[in-house]
This record gives structure tokens, C-alpha cells and sequence, in this order.
């Protein structure tokens, strides 16, 4: 989630025995990807969330890999995120993404033949409830950092700058430092 490239943000969310598992959630503050680039951003998310999980895995053997990794978005998000995985020596992991307007189904080394769902399938209902739900987490987190940042910035200093000035600046610049 993002406006114009600012505040952008991921989320991960968990769905384990027919139900949402909120305490394994995670939300992601991108951290090198200056801009609009889903796929940078989408590679960077995977690669922190997953390195830290291999981190992990010596120390703590309860926490396996997910039974399927399922990415938001169609072929260039899929390929980003098994990049990342790749970049990581994770060759086996099940991948797949969903393209949100045709609910279209793309797994990972099968991607000249997508999954289009039946419209009756409980499929079609779970996979984008799955989505929609990390769509939900990835705003309201990225609500909360826009707040954050709205509320005290550099800018209060100069005289003349109000907040809706401020607001504009940062809309167009994209941060204090785009405005340097």
C-alpha cells in the first residue's frame, strides 16, 4: 500500500485451519525502494520475511514454512517474490498469485497454465477473502504511518507552511527529503 511511492508498506497475512490467524500477521515498512515499483517492493518484503523465518528455523523448529505462499497480483509480483525465495536458496516452497480483477490463479513453474476459477468454486470465495484481508491490514497500516508522519514534521517551522500546504508538499515530494 502506498500513495504515489510514499509511506509504502506490505502485509502478510495468515490463514491456517479454515480460519484468519491474526497473531501471526506481519506488516513490512518498505525500506529500499524509493517510488512506485511493486515488483522492488515485493521482492524486498519476501527476502526480509523469509530470511528472517530461515534465521529462525535453527532455533526454533515450530515455526515451518507455510504450505503455500500465495502473492497478491499477477505474473511480475509471483516472479519478484520467487526471485527473492530463490535469492535465498529456497527452491521448493510453494508459490502462486491471484490476479485481482480476473481471479485468475497463477502458480509458480506453471505459469503458461493459469487456474481460472469457476465461478461456484469455494476456492474463488477464499482466495480473494485471503487477499482482501491482507488488502485491509496493509491500509490501515499504512493509514497509521501517513498519521505519524502528518503529525509533526519539519515543515511546521517554516512560517506560512500550514497543514494543508504541508499535506500538498509532501503528496508531490513524497517526503521531507524529496522536498530538500
Amino acid at each position: 500500500s502506498h500513495i504515489q511511492g510514499t509511506e509504502t508498506v506490505a502485509s502478510m497475512v495468515v490463514w491456517e485451519d479454515g480460519a484468519m490467524k491474526k497473531s501471526d500477521y506481519r506488516k513490512f515498512q518498505v525500506k529500499t525502494v524509493s517510488g512506485v515499483d511493486d515488483f522492488a517492493s515485493m521482492h524486498e518484503v519476501v527476502t526480509r520475511r523469509y530470511k528472517r523465518l530461515l534465521a529462525q528455523e535453527g532455533k526454533d523448529a515450530r515455526k515451518p514454512f507455510p504450505s503455500l505462499i500465495l502473492v497478491d497480483g499477477g505474473l511480475g509480483q509471483l516472479h519478484a517474490a520467487a526471485d527473492a525465495l530463490a535469492g535465498l536458496g529456497i527452491q521448493t516452497q510453494p508459490l502462486a498469485s491471484i490476479a485481482k480483477r480476473e481471479e485468475i490463479i497463477y502458480v509458480h513453474g506453471q505459469e503458461s497454465d493459469p487456474i481460472v476459477l469457476d465461478r461456484r468454486s469455494p476456492v474463488l470465495h477464499l482466495s480473494p477473502m485471503v487477499r482482501d484481508e491482507s488488502h485491509r491490514f496493509a491500509i490501515t497500516y499504512h493509514r497509521k504511518r501517513r498519521e505519524i508522519r502528518d503529525r509533526a514534521s519539519e515543515l511546521d517551522a517554516i512560517p506560512g507552511v500550514g497543514p494543508r500546504t504541508r499535506q500538498r508538499l509532501l503528496e508531490h515530494f513524497g517526503s521531507i527529503r524529496g522536498i530538500r
